[in-house]
């Protein structure tokens, strides 16, 4: 008799997946002009893929559920190097994940053009969301991660958040714009484990300012930003992780506030770099790292994915050199 496998430790849900051409140039971007590109690759992609290509790197088990799958999406992630386990339904003939395109230059400077992706029906948003609940059962973390395609209701999110409570998993979203605001609007009921606003999310979240929280944390003053994420915590969301760029990152959750510098490195591409960032932190808290280490692991992850070229996810062994040090801020 065949054993039963072992439920995945993560689970990841990408909404909206992508096929993503990434371009490099060897120059700055002209716009207007012609030009002509280093390096051309194509791969099936998405927020939740990324997490879970990251996340797999490590070595721990993961699964990663989309909405809607088509054929060249499940050709191109059958062909990847590291091909992931997959799951999703899949789309109706006429309906095609959508396209993005990231044109990335030598400087790091990264111009991205996202498609909108497949219009879902009712029918299919629902069994997509059987199929994450489905796969959630016994897993330690999923993470929701990304855009909602055309269709989807604006508060999909938060149901599937409701409704993973029951699975037990720990959850994370990483969302923006009118989804997000949604999630947000389902608390306190609707609590979960891990959010990773940037300034931009963050002054959305809270009516705050997006240039102030920018400067502020480049100058090391950190009060109204650590106040604006504590906030959020009293809301019910027990890990609120917000990324600076350059600047580090913040941890705010029931154990305290910490901050964590970024580490030196020379930005090749931000492509991934906030999923690396959700990636890190899940891999550190599932193998019982305190805040503080599930700060550094956060910080490590999304550095060492800026200091990668185009799409290129870390490993491990591309974690930048040295210890992150977490100062301790309340």
């Amino acid at each position: 008799m065949t054993e039963p496998q072992p439920a995945p430790l993560v689970v990841t849900f990408t909404a909206n997946p992508s096929l993503d051409r990434t371009i490099a140039l060897d120059d700055e971007l002209l716009r207007g002009e012609v030009q002509r590109a280093v390096s051309i690759t194509e791969q099936a992609a998405g927020k939740g893929i990324n997490v879970a290509r990251v996340v797999a790197a490590s070595g721990r088990p993961v699964l990663a559920v989309c909405a809607g799958l088509d054929e060249q999406f499940s050709m191109l992630a059958a062909r990847a190097a590291e091909p992931l386990p997959i799951r999703g339904i899949q789309l109706a003939p006429g309906q095609h994940v959508r396209g993005n395109t990231t044109v990335t230059e030598p400087s790091g400077v990264t111009t991205k053009l996202n498609g909108p992706g497949p219009r879902l029906t009712a029918q299919q948003v629902a069994e997509a969301s059987l199929l994450l609940m489905d796969a959630a059962e016994g897993a330690n973390w999923v993470a929701l991660s990304g855009s909602l395609p055309p269709g989807a209701p604006v508060d999909w999110y938060a149901r599937l958040v409701d409704g993973l409570h029951d699975t037990g998993a720990k959850i994370a979203v990483d969302t923006s714009d009118a989804s997000l605001d949604a999630v947000l609007a389902g608390l306190p009921k609707g609590s979960f484990d891990l959010i990773k606003p940037n300034s931009d999310e963050l002054a959305q979240l809270t009516g705050g300012d997006a240039a102030a929280f920018e400067q502020q944390a480049k100058t090391g003053q950190l009060d109204e930003i650590v106040a604006a994420a504590a906030g959020l915590h009293a809301r019910g969301i027990a890990n609120v992780l917000v990324t600076l760029g350059g600047s580090g990152a913040v941890l705010v959750n029931a154990e305290g506030a910490w901050y964590a510098s970024a580490p030196k490195i020379t930005v090749a591409s931000t492509v991934g770099a906030g999923d690396s960032s959700v990636a890190g932190f899940i891999l550190a808290d599932v193998a019982g790292k305190s805040a503080s280490e599930c700060l550094a692991s956060a910080i490590g992850y999304g550095s060492a994915a800026a200091s990668l070229p185009g799409t290129t996810l870390p490993r491990p062994d591309d974690l930048p050199a040295g210890e992150v040090v977490c100062t301790r801020l309340r």
